[in-house]
């Protein structure tokens, strides 16, 4: 399937091509605000003011029309979501309506009794990520003291609770010595699953990329690490392991391709391909307040504009790796070519390849990294001392 048709083509019951058609998952980023300051957020640069956030009764209305949609899975986000008072609000009427819930924490701002009351009230999983196991290191990329112990507290409520847990763990060159410590953190923690999610390098990351960026051999060591640990935790802790693009040859089918699997709605109510693609110029998004989101997932220009095979040019047109990765990711092809229709330049065959690959070379091999660039506080030096 190359394109989606407009809603109206559908016969004789559209509702129920929609459904066929549906989104697995949905990605509510519900607020921008968050007490931690990562240098590498995947918030865009610039954040959604709280007085421009959706509110609770339109949330909950995003929620009944997933469902209707026949998405299955909802992903609570941030920012850092528990900053949201209407948190339980949502989550209700998301479970009422069949969704499965995930909330998606840095852990910092939850309680014991009130994740207890998000369980009560439906919440299905819990997605909680860390910085680092070292608390000197995890302060310092953070910009948050104490987050490593509370981190703990929350993946033991989450344990007696009895609800299954993902470790989320952002790697790149300050914490990838680490990822031994990191996995058996996930373990004492009683995750039945760990993200081990080298840095995509879009948004507050692509602006600290210079200080972010592992050199190729620790991302090779690091793969080691990770299979070596798959074998010995079989049973035990399942891992999605996703490498740096800059060291890849193939590009991976962003969000699983263009308007495929996955969709994405902002604090204000704009509804996204994926949570980057508003750095593409001429795309236009649709919000929730103004359009049913199944209208926009099936006919939106930003949902349209990228869907299938039909938009690429040489040399995707023609590769026989078109209809599996999709042509790669738009966002990076325009961040680093300045056309999002060039072909990902994570690509072996992307004439722009090289001088990715250099980039990241040069950066990673850089003794001294300049100063992190936190979300709200400017550039602070970040050192890899402990």
């Amino acid at each position: 399937m190359n394109e989606i048709a407009p809603l109206e083509q559908f016969s004789p019951d559209p509702v129920a091509e929609v459904c066929a058609r549906a989104p697995v998952g949905l990605l509510a980023e519900l607020t921008h605000r968050c007490p931690l300051q990562c240098p590498y957020c995947s918030n865009p640069l610039e954040l959604d003011r709280v007085n421009t956030e959706l509110t609770t009764a339109e949330w909950q209305d995003v929620m009944r029309q997933a469902a209707e949609l026949g998405i299955l899975q909802i992903h609570l986000s941030g920012g850092e979501p528990t900053l949201r008072k209407d948190l339980e609000d949502i989550v209700d009427v998301a479970a009422k309506a069949g969704l499965y819930t995930n909330l998606i924490t840095a852990g910092v701002t939850l309680t014991e009794d009130r994740l207890k009351k998000l369980q009560d009230l439906g919440l299905d999983h819990v997605q909680l990520s860390i910085q680092d196991v070292d608390d000197a290191n995890a302060e310092r990329m953070s910009a948050y003291k104490g987050g490593l112990a509370k981190k703990r507290e929350v993946g033991k409520w989450v344990r007696k609770l009895g609800m299954p847990l993902t470790i989320n763990a952002p790697i790149h060159r300050f914490n990838i010595e680490n990822l031994p410590n990191i996995i058996d953190f996930a373990v004492e923690m009683g995750a039945g699953r760990i993200e081990v999610a080298n840095i995509q390098y879009y948004a507050w990351a692509l602006k600290n990329r210079a200080s972010l960026m592992p050199t190729r051999a620790q991302v090779i060591k690091s793969a080691e690490i990770v299979e070596e640990a798959k074998e010995r935790l079989k049973g035990i802790l399942v891992f999605d392991f996703v490498v740096p693009d800059y060291y890849a040859k193939t590009p991976k089918p962003c969000m699983g391709g263009w308007g495929r699997g996955v969709m994405n709605v902002t604090p204000q109510g704009k509804v996204l391909p994926c949570h980057a693609s508003e750095t593409i110029p001429g795309l236009i998004f649709d919000n929730v307040k103004d359009r049913r989101l199944a209208d926009i997932w099936l006919n939106g220009q930003a949902f349209q504009k990228y869907r299938g095979t039909s938009w690429m040019k040489e040399p995707c047109r023609s590769c026989p790796r078109a209809e599996i990765d999709f042509g790669g990711c738009r966002c990076q092809a325009m961040a680093f070519t300045g056309d999002a229709d060039n072909t990902d330049p994570a690509c072996k065959f992307s004439p722009y390849h090289a001088a990715f690959v250099s980039a990241a070379e040069q950066e990673s091999a850089e003794a001294a990294p300049p100063p992190f660039v936190y979300r709200r506080m400017g550039p602070i030096k970040a050192t890899s001392d402990n």
